[in-house]
Parts: structure tokens; C-alpha cells; sequence
């Protein structure tokens, strides 16, 4: 593979619940140091990956080759686009994958399809509360705030992520495009195995690893590693786990 050279423009997709804000903050430290516009997209709950595909597609409309970033749901979204379109895609910043292929058993989707059904039940105030009590502090008050930006049609969104079918490995296989890929080494909803795989299965690709304390410190941690990562791959790195 030829030496990486970016585009001028990124789209940056959150994971499943999230929102623009923490995408935004996830990925822009790192790419605007190199000259890459960050487009941060508001998820629209009742069709997520539609509108994570639409706004993949005007970009590249909009802007020639870009770089397709994403967390967990939005990686896997990310990764999918970049691989079935890699004349439009130039690299794939790939922030803390959740599953490969299907979804069952995959802790991320379990916990997706318990909430939504939760919150059906129960109403928002409640299952918020009862995830502020259990999560850290940082993660809370993401989630609380993106959480009520959605409702009422969060659950939709949390279903819909439930279901998706992530890359195969065959597919992953065929992906001519490179891959940076950070993994949180002490995540147990995106572990950090999902990641070892990808990295084994992507011709083109590198892992580096944060924890879970530095991503709550400083989001744009996710961007600066997996920027890292994908800088460092070529065919003399494919693979490569640091």
C-alpha cells in the first residue's frame, strides 16, 4: 500500500445512544492538527444506520474521497461503508468495536435491546437513573444527555442497533481500505478481543489501546490513537497490534 495521504474532510459517527457532541469531541483534537474538517453527525433515532449512511454518502458527494470514522456501532457502520465503497474512502477510524457479524450474544447488543426494552416499560427518568447509579460518572452524563436529546424514540434506535449485523470476517477480508483501530483494554461491552479480531481479519490495519479512565479524562483520546494507528499502516504493518 502507498503511503496514506488524508483527505481534507472526516465523518465522524457516535455509538449506539450517543450523540454528535461526543463524536465531535472524540475525533476533532486530533484531525483538525492535521488540516481534516470534522463532520460530526446527529443520529436520527428511528432509521440510525440510514441516517449514518446518508450522511457518509453526501459527504463523499460533497467532497471527493473522506475518511469515515465511527464508535462502536458507528465503527462497525464506518468500516461497512469504507469497504463496500473504497473509491469514496480513504482510511476508517475505527473507536472501540462492539461485535463482528452477527450481533447474538455480543455484550453491547444484549445491553442495547435490555435498555430499549426497559425504557419502554419504564420511562426514561427511571432507566436513566438507574444507569447514572451504575455507570462511571463521565459515561453517565454523556449518555443522560444524549439519552433525552433522543427520547421519545430512543428505543427505536437502541433496537435497531441490537439487530445490526457488523462485517464478517469474508468481508472484513475484502476491505482494500486502511484501518486505525483503538480498543479500551478494560471494556467489557466493546472488548477488546472484538478488536484483536478485526486486526487479524483487515489486511490493512493497527490496533493501539486506551482505557476506559483516559477516554472519560479526554474523549479525544479515541481520535488521537486510532489516528495513530492508521498513520502507522502499510503492508510492512498490516496486522499490527501496539
Amino acid at each position: 500500500m502507498a503511503s496514506l495521504t488524508l483527505p481534507p474532510v472526516a465523518v465522524a459517527l457516535p455509538g449506539t445512544g450517543s450523540d454528535a457532541d461526543f463524536a465531535a469531541r472524540a475525533f476533532t483534537d486530533a484531525l483538525s492538527q492535521i488540516g481534516v474538517h470534522v463532520i460530526a453527525v446527529e443520529p436520527d433515532p428511528a432509521r440510525l444506520v440510514g441516517s449514518y449512511l446518508d450522511a457518509l454518502n453526501s459527504a463523499a458527494r460533497q467532497h471527493g474521497r473522506i475518511l469515515a470514522a465511527g464508535i462502536s456501532i458507528g465503527a462497525s457502520i464506518a468500516l461497512e461503508w469504507a469497504t463496500q465503497h473504497p473509491d469514496r474512502a480513504a482510511g476508517v477510524l475505527a473507536a472501540l468495536p462492539a461485535w463482528t457479524g452477527n450481533p447474538a450474544n455480543a455484550p453491547a447488543a444484549l445491553s442495547a435491546a435490555y435498555t430499549a426494552t426497559r425504557l419502554r416499560a419504564d420511562g426514561l427518568d427511571t432507566v436513566t437513573a438507574e444507569m447514572t447509579a451504575s455507570s462511571p460518572a463521565w459515561l453517565a452524563g454523556e449518555l443522560e444527555r444524549s439519552w433525552r436529546s433522543q427520547w421519545p424514540q430512543l428505543p427505536l434506535a437502541l433496537d435497531e442497533a441490537a439487530g445490526y449485523h457488523a462485517p464478517t470476517a469474508d468481508e472484513m477480508a475484502c476491505c482494500e481500505v486502511p484501518v486505525g483501530i483503538c480498543a479500551a483494554v478494560d471494556d467489557a461491552v466493546h472488548p477488546l478481543t472484538v478488536s484483536q479480531d478485526w486486526t487479524r481479519m483487515l489486511p490493512h490495519s493497527v490496533l493501539g489501546t486506551v482505557t476506559l479512565d483516559e477516554i472519560g479524562a479526554d474523549p479525544s483520546v479515541l481520535g488521537r490513537v486510532s489516528l495513530d494507528a492508521l498513520q502507522r499502516v502499510s503492508p510492512a504493518t498490516a496486522h499490527r497490534v501496539s
